[in-house]
């Protein structure tokens, strides 16, 4: 069996992210930005749920949550993750893993206030991960912050930040027929990347 190109370049990881992520918002609008994001706890505890990515490029990639969160917690006690993006349509996944940072206040509060407003209300309003007797509970909490902020802007509260992900590892896989899939991992030390394909 002939091999044909490499379909995965050896090139700079960030850039090639940038291309395909470009094909994923024309193939899923609407979905190429849904991400897993895996944290764990100190003692190796593993958890994962969807987020959206909200920035991308060298400096790594942004997401924003509330800080008091469960995930919010992980973060805080061990400030490592993983990041998955699948696209089922191009038949493509990124990996991608590494340390984490909190977003500057000034940039936590951009991308608050650039929110629908009732998403702003629905974030302020939410003890994100705590027990909550009923939905209509959280429901009155987010009718009055509404009253209370008539005419006024929300103010963002200050546990609702965003966090960076500076990537040390990026995998990407591409389907192939038969199951004959393509895979190329590639690993940073300092500003300077390495790559090496992998078996699927």
């Amino acid at each position: 069996m002939k091999a044909d190109h490499d379909a995965i370049p050896d090139s700079d990881p960030i850039e090639l992210f940038d291309s395909w992520f470009v094909e994923a918002e024309a193939s899923e609008p609407g979905f190429a930005n849904a991400m897993a994001l895996a944290t764990a706890t100190p003692d190796g505890r593993p958890s994962v749920r969807m987020v959206l990515l909200k920035g991308h490029g060298s400096d790594g990639f942004v997401f924003y949550t509330n800080a008091e969160s469960r995930k919010g917690g992980q973060i805080e006690a061990n400030p490592h993750a993983a990041l998955l993006f699948y696209w089922h349509g191009l038949g493509r996944q990124v990996r991608v893993e590494g340390p984490l940072s909190e977003v500057s206040a000034a940039d936590a509060d951009a991308y608050f206030h650039s929110r629908p407003r009732v998403s702003q209300l629905g974030s302020a309003a939410s003890d994100q991960s705590s027990p909550l007797d009923r939905r209509q509970t959280y429901l009155d909490r987010v009718d009055e912050l509404d009253r209370r902020y008539e005419g006024q802007e929300i103010p963002r509260p200050p546990h609702w930040t965003g966090f960076r992900l500076l990537p040390e590892q990026i995998e990407f896989w591409l389907d192939r027929p038969n199951r004959l899939h393509e895979r190329r991992r590639f690993s940073r030390a300092g500003e300077r990347w390495t790559s090496t394909l992998l078996y699927p």
